[in-house]
This record gives structure tokens, sequence and C-alpha cells, in this order.
């Protein structure tokens, strides 16, 4: 190089004290890296080519990763090439979004890096709302200059998919919205989208799918159910990954028999029996907050109930009303929080079991006051009507039902002479049903869900008593095999799989504050 031959070698763009903690390092082997002179080190030792010194700064950097400096920490890492600093920073932001959005460094971003942010599919927030207002924010810190980018930023807020209430009172209203041509139609969009749920599936696109952050898991929610003469409210959350029980907030009214399906990142539960009357009322749980609402009650009271949750929609069908046996259908949308009412099932059905496959909903046997029913039916959404399906080769009430790869499960259940271990799965292609292992347990009124292509059979009760056991079901070998049990034993036990972004947590958290 042209300096070995100078007497003095001039370094241009590196800091005196940093060179001078470097040449120090190189004598000593030791280095301290602070908060105030990681900033200075980090290119320094980079221009030097002292890869162990950048190394070190970088992971000192990602220790301190917080909301508050995590874009400042991403820019750096980009002005310095550090790429995994960079990929972990910008995934950090995006996981922790919610905080990022009040922070000066969100204000002062770049239009680019703002349209990066809030158009990632992985964004971790609890609503869409939370990016509309970050949008708007972003905006007016800075009206003059940016106010020309809303309509660009606006078509990666996915506004079908907030509250119809949020619609009508924030974004209809807001002068930025109605005063941009295209703003107007992105409005328009969602607004048709709440108003025709029916055509949903024909109205699909970017804006209406929900965000799914890198890092959700599924968890399985065991709800209420009663055991010997108490019925619970209580709740708890099973994690298949460390076979794991955690308890959650307990619901605000205690139900058995109720109905629990999962839509949206959220946990819904509907009607059931308190121990004195059956409920139309129902109730949302957040598993950010660790906390349950309610929510509109349906118009007619239902135990025993058949429920699932299908394109964007709650379904339920049949139950008991506290005088007769139901076959009438209702839908909830939670985007609009009403009711409506469905074609009605042909055969009125308590204790039947409801689940999706290829687009329509299956509703399986059940008891209609006389009869236990091994009779089954489907209903198309997209027609609005219920079609016959081959019988199960059993009676069965009280069963437990999933879907899983294809096929139609049917789990254990009461026959009228006694509670049953076997189970059969219905295939689709050859329009029949095929019989399963039996599980280790005698069932009914438990429940059976799907994770990771495997069934989950829990609690119930085997003829003499309440269970908490659980078993597991692998779809591949057709082996049950016993797995941890519930911490309550849960006869009429609600149940559903929702997949949570690192929720024990946030467990943890709002337990202690």
């Amino acid at each position: 190089m042209l300096e070995r031959t100078q007497g003095i070698v001039r370094l241009h763009d590196i800091d005196l004290l940093a060179l001078k903690h470097l040449i120090d390092y190189i004598y000593t082997g030791e280095i301290t890296i602070t908060e105030q002179n990681v900033q200075t080190l980090l290119p320094a030792s980079s221009l030097l080519q002292m890869h162990s010194v950048r190394e070190a700064c970088c992971k000192f950097l990602l220790r301190q990763l917080h909301p508050s400096n995590c874009l400042g920490i991403r820019s750096f890492a980009d002005a310095h090439s550090c790429k995994e600093l960079h990929t972990r920073s910008h995934k950090y932001a995006l996981q922790n979004f919610q905080q990022v959005v009040g922070t000066e460094e969100f204000l002062l971003l770049p239009f680019e890096e703002v349209k990066d942010l809030i158009s990632n599919n992985q964004l971790n927030i609890s609503s869409e709302e939370k990016v509309f207002h970050a949008v708007l924010n972003w905006i007016k810190h800075d009206l003059d200059e940016r106010q020309n980018h809303i309509a660009e930023l606006m078509s990666h807020v996915r506004l079908p998919l907030v509250s119809r209430d949020f619609l009508m009172t924030c974004v209809e209203t807001e002068p930025l919205i109605r005063d941009d041509a295209q703003c107007k139609e992105l409005l328009l969009e969602a607004m048709k989208y709440h108003l025709l749920p029916e055509q949903r599936s024909l109205m699909s696109s970017q804006r209406t799918q929900e965000r799914r952050p890198e890092g959700m898991r599924p968890y399985i929610f065991a709800v209420g159910g009663g055991s010997l003469f108490a019925i619970h409210n209580e709740c708890e959350v099973y994690n298949p990954r460390t076979n794991n029980w955690t308890p959650i907030a307990a619901m605000l009214w205690r139900r058995s028999r109720a109905g629990v399906t999962a839509l949206h990142k959220s946990l819904y539960v509907v009607g059931g029996y308190d121990g004195v009357n059956d409920l139309a009322t129902a109730e949302h749980y957040n598993p950010l907050t660790n906390k349950w609402i309610y929510i509109t009650p349906m118009g007619t009271k239902r135990s025993c109930l058949g429920i699932c949750a299908f394109d964007g929609l709650i379904y339920v069908c049949g139950g008991y009303d506290g005088a007769s046996c139901l076959s009438s259908t209702e839908r909830y949308d939670p985007l609009t929080s009403i009711w409506s009412s469905c074609p009605a099932m042909s055969t009125r059905r308590r204790y039947c079991r409801l689940a999706v496959l290829e687009n329509c909903i299956y509703s399986l046997g059940g008891f209609d006051s006389t009869n236990y029913q091994s009779s089954v039916e489907r209903f198309d959404p997209r027609v609005g009507r219920w079609f016959p399906v081959p019988s199960m080769t059993a009676r069965r009430s009280s069963c437990g039902v999933a879907s899983c790869d294809g096929y139609l499960y049917c789990i254990g259940g009461n026959d009228g002479t006694m509670c049953m271990s076997s189970g059969e799965r219905f295939n689709l292609r050859r329009n029949m049903w095929e019989p399963i292992t039996a599980m280790h347990s005698r069932r009914s009124t438990h429940e059976v869900v799907e994770v990771d292509g495997s069934l989950y059979a829990l609690g119930g009760n085997d003829g003499s008593s309440s269970l908490n056991t659980v078993e597991r079901y692998d779809t591949r070998l057709n082996k049950w095999t016993i797995v941890c049990s519930m911490v309550a034993r849960r006869s009429s036990v609600g149940a559903a799989v929702l997949d949570c972004f690192h929720l024990e947590r946030g467990l943890v958290q709002t337990t202690n504050l």
C-alpha cells in the first residue's frame, strides 16, 4: 500500500478515543463496551478489520434492544453492514410495533421505511386499528411534506379487518381520508366487506388477510365445564411443545356445555349452562391482555350447542334452550358484533358437534330428545343450504369432532347405552366412514381439537366421573398417546386452538400487573 513508505499515516473518519481503546485492546486483550462508546467503536473496528470487537459491539447492541431504540439500531446496523444486527433489530421492531409507534424514532422515519414496516405480514398487533393510528400520526408529524403519501400508506392498512364502529367513528370522519379519492375507495372497499359477509371469500386480498407474526404458535385452551356439583369459570391453556398446562384468567360467568371456538387471534365462548339457566350470553378472550369481555348475546339460549368458525364468522347450531332441542342456526360477525339467523338443520340436535371441511360446515350426531343420532349433515354457506351426508357407523351424542388432512374425525361420545372410546373418520373422496383406533379412555362431553396434524381429546366423562386426562392421536400412525393432564377435571368442557405469540411470557406479565 502507498502508506507503507510514509512516516506518518493519516486515519480519516475514525474517532480518536475509539482508536485509543482499540490500540489498548491490541496490547491487553481487553476492551470495555458501553452505551457511550459502542457507536464509535463499531465503525472503528470495522475500518481496522478487528472482527472480534465488531462482533462484540453487535452483541452488545442486541442486548440493548428496546422499543425506544430498535429503529435507530436498525439504521445504524444498515449503515455499517451488520446484517445479523439489522435483521434482528428489524424483527424486534415488527414484534414490538405497538410500542415502537409511540416513539420519536418512528415519527422521524423516512416514508419508505414506514411503508416497509406497515406492509409486513409479520407485524405483531392486537388490531389493525393500531396501524391506522400509526399512519395518521406519522403523516401529521410533518403534514405538508407527508400528506401526499397517505393513499399509498393506507393501502397497506387492512381496513376490512377493523370493526364497523371504528370505520364509522374514526376512519370515515378523518379529514385526511375524506379529502383523498384513493383513501375513499379503500374505505368503500372495507364497508362493502362488512356489509356482504356471504361474499367475503370473493373479496379476498392482502387487506383481508390476518397478519401472522413470526413466532406464532398453536395453544390449546380448555374452558369451563364441570366436575361433581361444580361448574367452572376457570380456564387453562396447554402448550404442545412443552407438554404443560397453565392457568389463564377465569371467564366472567360459570359455563359448562358451552360452545368454544377461535377466530381472529381471539377465543370466543358462547352459551352454555350455569347450573340454573341455559345461556344466550357470550364472551371473548384476548390472550394479549389475558382478559375476558362480554360480546353481543345470541338470539336464542343454547347449551349443548355445536360451534365453529369459518370465513371470518362464528356459526352455532342446535343445542337446548331449556325446553326443547333446537335445529336452528345462527352466525356472529365479530366485525359488526351482530348475530343473524341462518337456515335451520334438518334434524334437531343437542350435544351435536361442528367441524369445517373443504368450505362446508358439518354437523355430526347429537340427541333429538328421543333418539341418539348417527346422522350427519353439511351446510354450504355459499348456497345457504344443508345437505345430507352418509351416517356414521355408530350413534354418537356429545362426541368429539375435528377435521385433519382432508378427513372428518368423530371420536367417543354416548350411543344411549354407554360412553364410547371408539372413533371413526369420514373419507370425503370415498364418501364413507372408516374406523380408527380407540382411545385409552371412554369419553363423552369431551372435546377434540387438531394441532399440527395431531388430534387431542380433552376431559369429558367416562360414565362414572369427570376426567382431566388428555390423549394425543397420531393420524399417520393411527395411535393414541397419553399426555399431560389438565389441572381441573372437566366434563362438558369447551376447547379450541388459538395461535399466540409468546403466550407464557404475556401471562406472566399480565399476572404481575
